[in-house]
């Protein structure tokens, strides 16, 4: 499996243009330039030196040799026209040549290159029609080469083909694994953010319901029962102070490029807390635990945030007087129910609190369901598979 940096491809933190799948590119280029011209030029100035034929005929061999692989240079912008060309220096090289020398290894680059940049017409039109007329114009002339040599370089243009129709093959793929890649990391990144959208929401909208709720009370009884606004104000205090810690940390995820310090995630430990926190003269919460033992991390944290929302929807909108908050094991799920005897919601249209409570559990592959309550207000019951992890 093909990492980079240690992360496998779908790591969202992969910029999706590994090094692995394509070399740089101007090796694509350079690469083929360089070979077909050492291969040709010298070749050609061997055959000049060998040959000796007239200096127009021999300039001309050479200028033909190095013309095929400069002529290469175009062919990441014009790979069809450049195979067209680089067809007809090998026509005329084949047919002017003083003697055998190797083959134009720049046609063969043209080919595949060509073929994987997806000009395979102008590739087949620009092969057929020269080899073509190197059979017939060759035979005009009085060149007699041999059937095997025609097969073999028949079948040395057909491989050429089949190469550039590999790589097409290859870099298509590439392209479509860096897509998925770069589909999978936005929607790691979109996932993220709506996270932290909801951690957000349920912390903020928790403490700023508390803290409305007790302000109200210490501005009621300021005068009446100093003691009683003095909690109050204890309690926006501490309120306060925990939100502000668990919005630290929620931020410290996005300002950290590694992992960040994170306060410790809340669990069902920290009900009664979350409870005291909501009491107020005009009402009352109260825990029903019926657990022998807590399920893991991951379920505690969702069961707490769901509590969470669930108080402060009954504390904001609600206009109840009591709540009870369960939490039983039934079989191999955790089922938390937060009852109130408030207005209920019928009619009432859900919101994103509601909404974040349901995504929170279908991340765990539990549910939540909004009923009536017993009580005569609202029932949330969520179910959260005991064993499930984040």
């Amino acid at each position: 499996m093909p990492v980079t940096d240690g992360r496998p491809p779908w790591h969202p933190s992969w910029d999706g243009r590994p090094d692995h799948f394509r070399p740089p590119r101007g090796a694509v280029l350079w690469i083929p330039v360089v070979i077909s011209f050492l291969v040709q030029v010298p070749a050609a100035v061997g055959v000049v030196f060998w040959q000796r034929p007239g200096v127009a005929e021999g300039l001309a061999h050479i200028a033909l040799a190095a013309f095929g692989p400069l002529a290469l240079l175009a062919s990441r912008r014009y790979p069809g026209p450049t195979v067209t060309v680089i067809a007809a220096a090998a026509l005329a090289d084949l047919l002017l040549a003083p003697g055998d020398g190797p083959p134009y290894l720049a046609l063969a680059f043209a080919i595949v290159l060509a073929v994987a940049r997806r000009a395979l017409v102008w590739a087949v039109v620009s092969v057929v029609v020269a080899w073509v007329a190197a059979v017939v114009l060759g035979a005009m002339i009085g060149l007699a080469w041999h059937p095997f040599r025609i097969a073999l370089v028949t079948l040395g243009l057909a491989a050429c083909f089949g190469v550039g129709a590999l790589v097409r093959v290859r870099r298509d793929r590439a392209d479509a694994l860096r897509a998925e890649v770069l589909r999978r990391r936005r929607s790691a990144e979109e996932r993220e953010r709506v996270r932290i959208a909801r951690e957000l929401h349920d912390v903020i909208g928790h403490a700023l319901s508390q803290i409305n709720v007790q302000a109200s009370v210490g501005l009621h009884l300021m005068d009446r029962d100093p003691e009683q606004a003095r909690t109050a104000l204890g309690s926006i205090k501490e309120t306060s102070k925990t939100a502000l810690e668990e919005v630290r940390s929620v931020l410290g995820v996005i300002r950290s490029e590694g992992d960040p310090p994170l306060a410790p995630q809340a669990e069902l430990a920290e009900l009664p807390r979350l409870l005291d926190g909501v009491r107020s003269p005009g009402f009352e919460a109260g825990l029903v635990d019926r657990l022998a033992e807590p399920p893991g991390r991951a379920v505690q944290f969702a069961a707490y945030r769901i509590v969470q929302e669930a108080l402060t929807n009954v504390v904001r909108h609600a206009h109840a007087t009591h709540a009870v908050v369960a939490l039983e094991r039934l079989d191999d799920e955790l089922l938390v129910t937060v009852d109130d005897d408030g207005r209920g919601a019928r009619g009432v249209e859900e919101g994103t609190g509601i909404l974040g409570m349901r995504e929170r559990a279908a991340l765990l592959g539990g549910s939540v369901e909004i009923s009536p309550s017993p009580r005569g207000g609202t029932r949330v019951t969520a179910r959260l598979p005991w064993g499930a992890t984040a």
